[in-house]
């Protein structure tokens, strides 16, 4: 429950699904919605490694190694829902630390945009959560630097309460609005070269 990630509407919004079922969780994610939108069954695979990112989706192929912009530039000109296949055996290997986590690439510089990443794996503690946030700090950069989980932590990031989930049919809704104006605080400390140890999301 929760695998994936939304981008929010400030522009067209897309929902992100990591998951090895993914034309079930494709096609029941879309019946769910009451706002129609598009649906890629194509599925789409992330593989990781020490070099690189690489993103396979049909005959699409996205690196990282060249420029590490290109698939924040995928996922931000997406829209719709899609779905694609985490590597689990690369945060296996990581010993299931944020290193080997599911790659999320924020641009503060990029203020239309925001990625937010949802899941019941994400925990404050680095050396024991699920995703692998990297933030591009200067305006332009292709070169975005690892964040510690705390940085970005009810802004990007939402551990699920699954008990919450199940009991309130908002409750996504409701991490997605908290988000939302948790960034607008995030991008403003940004601006004014904040330094994100100070900012605290919680």
């Amino acid at each position: 429950m929760g695998k994936g990630s939304r981008m929010v509407p400030r522009s067209p919004p897309h929902v992100r699904l990591l998951s090895s079922c993914l034309a079930r969780l494709l096609l029941k994610a879309s019946s769910s919605l009451d706002e129609a939108l598009p649906v890629d069954l194509t599925p789409g695979q992330i593989r990781c490694s020490k070099k690189e990112v690489v993103l396979t989706r049909g005959a699409e192929r996205l690196a990282t190694r060249e420029d590490k912009r290109k698939l924040y530039n995928f996922f931000s000109s997406f829209e719709g829902i899609g779905g694609f296949q985490d590597h689990f055996d690369w945060w296996a290997r990581n010993q299931f630390s944020s290193r080997g986590g599911k790659p999320l690439w924020i641009d503060p510089h990029d203020p239309d945009i925001q990625h937010i990443f949802i899941d019941d794996n994400i925990r404050l503690d680095d050396g024991d959560t699920i995703v692998h946030p990297q933030v591009f700090s200067e305006q332009g950069s292709s070169s975005p630097r690892s964040v510690p989980t705390s940085a970005l932590y009810n802004i990007c990031l939402v551990q699920t309460n699954l008990l919450e989930a199940i009991a309130d049919e908002d409750y996504f809704l409701s991490c997605v609005r908290r988000c939302e104006e948790n960034y607008d605080r995030y991008l403003a400390c940004v601006e004014k070269d904040t330094p994100s140890q100070q900012w605290d999301g919680q």
